[in-house]
């Protein structure tokens, strides 16, 4: 009997040993997957995630375009037509136009506006035509700057104007009446002056200016000076030399007070010689 219960004793050392260990290892592989909770982290849990940082937003450019472009062609009136086609297809107009015929060319100058969205394509579309480019210059301002400050001077300006309202309602005295007036006047003309200047600058922005010049050569023929017949000719060199004959006379009167210096000069020489004359 003894000897069961020493063996039973031994079974359940060995078992307590087994589970043990098999604990153990079990903790052992936790331990390597995930890191151990403290207390303190029981007690004050770790904030939530930040939230996720919201996109700027964003400013839209505003771009100033102006270009230059002088074409030579062989017809000029079948590419003013095209033009005139191009500038309706895209929803512009001319500023400008001038014709300009002399004995060497004929041109068209024209001052284009365009919307600035079909800038490109219209210059794209005009090099495709048929003539010689001559000269082309393309300019892009950036205006976006100028226009936050504008906007930001006319918010402020409209606030100023509505505090200076307010007062205006409080003000008891004529004295304060006519101040806040005047500086009422004075807010409204700048808003005035800073409402113009964003719009000249919308208009800029939002049409762009192209400065077109198609030109056509002349062939050179010479035109002989044309002149009148010989006896108009000699008429009027008569007349002239008779004209000039006059005019010699009246200069010549017209500096009698030389003459008379001239003469007194003569007149003393001659009496100083005279003297010297009679000494010897």
């Amino acid at each position: 009997m003894k000897p069961i219960i020493t063996l039973l004793f031994i079974a359940t050392l060995l078992s307590s040993c087994h589970h043990k260990k098999y604990n153990e290892d079990s903790f052992a592989i936790v331990d390597e997957e995930m890191p151990p909770i403290t207390r303190q982290e029981m007690t004050n849990p770790p904030p939530p995630p930040l939230a996720p940082i919201a996109n700027k937003t964003v400013i839209k450019k505003k771009i100033i375009k102006d270009g230059r472009i002088g074409i030579e062609v062989l017809e000029l009136e079948k590419t003013k037509s095209n033009i005139d086609s191009l500038v309706s297809k895209y929803s512009g107009y001319y500023a400008n136009e001038k014709l300009n015929n002399t004995n060497w060319e004929t041109s068209y100058n024209l001052k284009i506006r365009i919307p600035s969205i079909y800038f490109e394509r219209i210059i794209a579309d005009i090099e495709i035509g048929s003539g010689e480019i001559k000269y082309k210059e393309i300019d892009a301002r950036d205006v976006t700057d100028q226009f936050i400050d504008l906007e930001t001077r006319l918010t402020n300006k409209r606030h100023y104007l509505k505090k200076y309202k307010d007062l205006l309602i409080k003000a008891k005295t004529v004295k304060d009446i006519l101040e806040i007036e005047e500086n009422i006047r004075g807010i409204e003309e700048e808003i005035e002056s800073t409402t113009g200047r964003l719009k000249y600058l919308s208009d800029l922005v939002s049409y762009s200016t192209l400065d077109l010049n198609i030109s056509k050569l002349k062939e050179y023929k010479y035109q002989p000076q044309k002149q009148d017949d010989f006896f108009k000719r000699l008429k009027y060199a008569l007349s002239k030399g008779w004209f000039g004959f006059v005019d010699f006379i009246v200069f010549m009167v017209k500096i009698w007070p030389f003459w008379i210096i001239v003469t007194l000069i003569i007149y003393g020489w001659k009496k100083y010689r005279k003297r010297k004359r009679n000494k010897k």
